[in-house]
């Protein structure tokens, strides 16, 4: 490639910045855009033309790489400016396999797309699968019905079951061993809950717990073995609620408030109700949220845990009951119980944080109708999110819900941006239901915006179930 003068550089960068703010306002995908940006401004490479498409400067890539290594509870590997550089510009010069994979998972792309497919890839770009594709006709299958190879995060998954499993063959009643390795199991699918499909995570969990069922009738540490049951089906209800089986969320919940109370672990019984409290909520079971709101608010543990059930369960259903007053002093109490806390963040499912938080808040203002708060919240958790995560789909959502009796269609593009980065089969359904919901706020607000978005959402493939399968169609 010919050298590109800094002059021409900057000229290209105003000019794909132009072209990226038409085709957000045309509703384009990221691909599309991609393909723009090539097409007026022959110099941009693939790898930079995807860069520009989303608006990221290279220290914007370069955090969501890091980011990235993070959440693999890997330590960042010090990718720089200089590097990123080279790679766009210097047809010489190649990420390594692993940075390959990394920027594929951050940009949301296949090595082809990039440009990077050239080389090393000896089994073909299709069997390669990545968080973040934008192909309709992938699901993440991969060609011909094979099984495609993962992310490490992924291929981790049916490891955790299989050690497992060897730990029973060695040990059928259960023993100490068994109890260790499911207690570590299941705190791998809580913290690496929102890095793999609902319909991925269900079934290592299921697979899991029917492991472990042979080892609840005797043996020496049946008692353990019973918590980490109840704990699996916590996690099974999260996912099916997640995957849209309220029904069968209800029934795994329900199981694990059971074992809890069985078992005497008070913050397993306290979550079950607390996330039964949200299964009833978006059912339009008001009543019955509030009244599992509290009963898990009352059995929580002072700190962390009771501030989470207050946040998390009461606070937004009493909102929906349209009780502002309550509603407010149940935000107060948790406000009060994180200030006490030792500990007042944790990770992964079954934790708490400041982003999960604001979220809490600023769904129950857009409850009450406190607009104007709902957005400052959202926009408070969108801050603490990493870009195309369920927690930033959600506060992206609930913004653009703030947002949409104001500046439609700023509310309308927050859709279009979450559709362009997280994919049909890692859209859950609750991002789903905010998605209906805003396109149904914008029809009173502006008609064009809100039928761009509808029929965008007509055509999005239906939710995958337990299998892998569309629920539909």
């Amino acid at each position: 490639m010919a050298t590109v003068t800094r002059a021409r550089r900057a000229a290209i960068q105003r000019d794909a910045q132009r072209i990226r703010m038409r085709c957000q306002r045309d509703h384009r995908t990221i691909e599309r855009t991609v393909t723009e940006i090539r097409t007026a401004l022959p110099e941009v490479t693939a790898l930079e033309a995807w860069r520009l498409s989303l608006g990221w400067s290279r220290a914007d890539a370069i955090e969501q790489v890091a980011a990235l290594y993070t959440a693999a509870g890997l330590r960042p590997r010090g990718l720089t400016d200089a590097m990123l550089c080279r790679w766009e510009h210097d047809a010489g010069r190649w990420p390594d396999d692993e940075y390959t994979v990394m920027l594929c998972q951050a940009y949301g792309a296949r090595p082809e797309q990039l440009g990077l497919d050239r080389c090393r890839w000896a089994s073909g770009p299709g069997m390669f699968r990545y968080g973040r594709d934008h192909t309709a006709a992938d699901d993440g299958h991969g060609p011909h019905d094979k099984e495609p190879m993962r992310m490490t995060t992924d291929a981790g998954l049916p490891a955790v079951r299989e050690s497992l499993h060897l730990a029973l063959l060695a040990s059928p009643e259960g023993g100490p061993l068994v109890v260790d390795l499911a207690e570590a199991a299941v705190e791998h699918y809580a913290l690496g809950y929102s890095k793999h499909p609902p319909h991925v995570l269900f079934e290592q969990v299921r697979d899991v717990r029917q492991l472990l069922t042979p080892a609840l009738k005797s043996g020496p540490d049946s008692e353990g073995v019973r918590r980490q049951v109840g704990w699996l089906s916590a996690l099974l209800g999260n996912l099916a609620y997640h995957l849209d089986d309220t029904s069968g969320a209800r029934v795994h919940l329900a199981t694990a408030a059971a074992y809890g109370a069985r078992t005497g672990d008070r913050r397993l019984e306290a979550w079950a109700w607390g996330a039964q409290s949200m299964v009833d909520r978006a059912s339009g079971r008001v009543d019955a949220a509030v009244e599992h709101a509290e009963r898990g608010a009352a059995m929580a543990a002072p700190g962390r845990g009771r501030a989470q059930l207050y946040a998390w369960a009461l606070l937004p259903a009493l909102a929906a009951a349209g009780r502002g007053n309550e509603a407010d002093s149940a935000l107060a109490t948790a406000l009060d119980e994180l200030d006490a806390a030792d500990e007042p963040e944790a990770p992964g499912r079954f934790g708490f944080d400041a982003a999960e938080l604001a979220l809490h808040q600023a769904e129950a203002y857009l409850a009450l109708g406190r607009a104007a708060d709902a957005r400052a919240r959202a926009e408070s958790s969108l801050a603490q999110c990493t870009s195309g995560t369920p927690g930033w789909a959600a506060a992206a959502l609930v913004l653009a819900q703030a947002e949409a009796s104001g500046t439609a269609r700023d509310a309308a593009q927050r859709a279009h941006d979450v559709l362009d980065r997280v994919p049909a089969a890692r859209l859950r359904s609750t991002a789903r239901a905010r998605l209906s919901r805003l396109a149904n706020m914008l029809t009173s607000h502006a008609a064009a915006d809100a039928s761009a978005l509808t029929e965008r959402l007509r055509t999005l493939p239906a939710p995958i179930d337990a299998h892998g399968r569309p629920l539909t169609g």
